[in-house]
């Protein structure tokens, strides 16, 4: 009696072992599937993305640039691979105590890995180490011959000076740069003097 227990128990065994895997099987066999085609296209669908970017750029072991952006996606399948940042990028140069000397915003930005050009588009707001500040709707850097230009309106302000004109041209650090069709903006200052002796009105 004992052993036929022990028989009976093998083959459960047995059958939980062999049948029943075979059995799920079967049954999975005969599901209905169905298949989705995705059609890619590599110049509108990107291969790579990420949010929330922040690094730290560095030169001889020296931290030299801080840059962020919300979100960046990369095209390297596209016939002109590039990548895109659709949302804000920013941009910092730091001295050796990680002080900020110059900085760079734009709205939006594309990078064309192979012609190593950037294209930014959409208040670019850039400032070089002299304090000169830069105000633009597009603005290209091109790393090959490291020249910054635009084709667009352009306004430089250093203290109370404005310049404008349409078209700019400069090196990449914005210390050397000019602008075509230029005008200045100049503040009259106001020179008021003491009138109680000559009761005469102030001039200017």
């Amino acid at each position: 009696m004992n052993s036929c227990c022990k028989t009976s128990k093998g083959m459960t065994t047995l059958l939980r072992a062999v049948v029943m895997p075979l059995f799920f099987f079967t049954s999975c066999s005969h599901d209905k599937k169905e298949f989705v085609d995705i059609v890619f296209d590599p110049e509108t669908n990107y291969t790579m993305k990420a949010t929330d970017i922040f690094t730290l750029v560095s030169d001889s072991g020296v931290v030299k640039y801080r840059a962020e952006a919300q979100e960046w996606l990369i095209f390297d399948k596209a016939k002109e691979p590039y990548w895109y940042f659709p949302q804000k990028v920013h941009v910092e140069k730091l001295d050796t105590l990680f002080r900020v000397e110059a900085g760079f915003d734009a709205d939006t930005a594309y990078y064309y890995s192979k012609k190593k050009l950037w294209k930014f588009i959409g208040n670019v707001d850039a400032r070089n180490t002299a304090g000169e500040r830069f105000e633009t709707s597009l603005l290209y850097w091109d790393q090959n011959t490291e020249k910054v230009y635009s084709d667009q309106f352009i306004r430089v302000t250093k203290d109370d000076i404005v310049n404008t004109g349409i078209g700019f041209e400069s090196n990449r650090t914005l210390t050397n740069y000019r602008i075509f069709k230029a005008s200045a903006v100049i503040p009259i200052r106001e020179e008021v003097r003491d009138t109680t002796e000559t009761g005469k009105a102030p001039s200017l």
